[in-house]
C-alpha cells in the first residue's frame, strides 16, 4: 500500500542515479508498466510470467487492480472500475488474486466527484492515502470472474497477502478502530488477531515456511514506520530497524528467507528532498529465533525507490520507482545479481 510517505511530485527534477553502485546487485534494468500514469505495488505469479499491480485509469481518480503478462505491455482491468482499490496478490497455484476495494461505498458518486475536484487544481502535490472505511478485501478468479467479498466489518479491511500454502490471509484491519493485523483462512472465516497495539500496524507478509510475519508499523511515532516480526501465534515480536529519523517500508521476504528487501529514507530534515532507497537485512533463524542482522543498500537514486518484491525463482527484483523520464510513479525490475549467484551455488 503507497503510504503519505512517498511523494509523487509533478515537475520533479531530473534523476540522478549512481549506476555503478548499484550494478552491484541490479542488471538489466528496465520499465514494466508504461502507458497508465501512475503504476505500482506490483507483484509476480507463482510462476513468474504475470504480474498484478495497481494503476491510475486515464481520466479515472482512483487505482484500479490491473494483470499484465510480463514480456508484453498491455494491462487487463481486474477490478470493477470503481472505488479506491489496492494491494493485489496471487493466490500460490495462480488461479484467484486478492485485493481491496471501496467500490460498494453508498456515497461512491460523491466520493469520485470530490476526488476529481482535488484532482481538477492540478499543481504540485503530496500523494496521500486514505483509509477509506469501505475498503474490504475481495478474491476474483485470474480470468477476472468470481468475485468474491472475504470481509465485510466496519472499518478499512486491506493489504492481504496469502501463505504459501494458500490456506491462510494476513491483513490490515481498523475493524476495531486501531489499524491492527488479523489472520483469517483463505474463505475470510476464522478470523484472528494477531497485533494489538496503538497506531498503524500494516503491509504483512508471511515468511516462506509460514512461521513469521513482517510488516511496517508507526507504534513509536507516527508516520515514522518501523520494521518488525511476529510469529504466526503472536506470542514472540521482534522490532528489525529502531531510527526515528528513518521511515522504513514495505519488507519482503526473499524466497530463500535468508533475507528480506525493503525501502528507507533519511527523515531526519524533513520529507522534501528524503528519497527512497532499497536495503537487504539479513535474517537468522537458527535456533528458532528471527534475528535481523546485516544491511546492505541496493538503489542510490535521487527517486522514489519503494515496494520492492522478489520474483518467485528469486532471480529478479521489482519495484515501483520515480526513475522515469517524466517523474511517474511506475514498475521496474532488474536481475538480482545475488538471486542469479545463489540459484548457480545451489547447483
Amino acid at each position: 500500500m503507497l503510504t503519505a510517505l512517498l511523494f509523487v511530485i509533478l515537475g520533479a527534477p531530473p534523476v540522478v542515479t549512481d549506476d555503478a553502485a548499484e550494478a552491484k546487485y541490479l542488471a538489466n534494468q528496465r520499465q514494466v508498466t508504461l502507458g497508465l500514469p501512475r503504476a505500482g505495488e506490483g507483484y509476480f505469479s507463482p510462476k513468474g510470467d504475470w504480474i498484478v499491480y495497481q494503476a491510475y485509469p486515464i481520466g479515472y481518480p482512483f487505482y484500479q487492480i490491473y494483470v499484465q503478462k510480463l514480456d508484453e505491455k498491455t494491462p487487463r482491468l481486474l477490478s470493477t472500475g470503481r472505488g479506491r482499490t489496492t494491494c493485489a496478490y496471487f493466490s500460490p497455484d495462480g488461479t484467484k488474486i486478492l485485493f481491496a476495494s471501496s467500490h460498494t461505498d453508498p456515497q461512491i458518486d460523491q466520493t469520485e466527484l470530490k476526488a476529481r475536484e482535488e484532482a481538477a487544481k492540478g499543481g504540485r502535490r503530496r500523494y496521500m492515502w486514505d483509509f477509506d472505511p469501505h475498503m474490504d478485501i475481495y478474491e476474483i478468479n485470474f480470468d477476472g470472474t468470481g468475485l468474491k467479498r472475504l470481509t465485510d466489518s466496519p472499518g478499512y479491511d486491506a493489504e492481504g497477502s496469502y501463505s504459501s500454502d494458500g490456506k491462510q490471509i494476513v491483513f490490515t484491519s481498523s475493524r476495531d478502530r486501531d489499524p491492527d493485523l488479523y489472520i483469517m483462512d483463505a474463505d475470510g472465516s476464522n478470523v484472528r488477531r494477531l497485533t494489538n497495539h496503538p497506531g498503524y500496524d500494516g503491509g504483512p507478509f508471511f515468511s516462506p515456511d509460514n512461521q513469521w510475519v513482517i510488516f511496517r508499523s508507526d507504534r513509536q511515532k507516527e508516520h515514522m514506520l518501523q520494521l518488525f516480526a511476529i510469529s504466526v501465534d503472536g506470542k514472540t515480536e521482534v522490532q528489525l530497524t529502531n531510527n526515528l529519523d528513518q521511515v522504513n517500508w514495505c519488507p519482503y521476504f526473499h524466497p530463500s528467507g535468508k533475507y528480506i528487501v525493503w525501502a528507507s529514507a533519511d527523515y531526519s530534515k524533513g520529507p522534501a528532498n528524503a528519497p527512497f532507497h532499497l536495503f537487504t537485512m539479513e535474517i537468522d533463524r537458527s535456533g528458532g529465533s528471527f534475528k535481523g542482522g546485516a544491511i546492505t543498500q541496493v538503489t542510490s537514486s535521487t527517486a522514489q525507490d519503494v515496494l520492492p518484491v522478489f520474483s518467485p525463482d528469486g532471480k529478479s527484483l521489482m519495484w515501483t520507482s520515480t526513475r522515469t523520464p517524466d517523474g511517474s510513479s511506475q514498475l521496474w525490475i532488474a536481475d538480482w545479481l545475488r538471486g542469479r549467484e545463489e540459484a548457480n551455488s545451489a547447483k
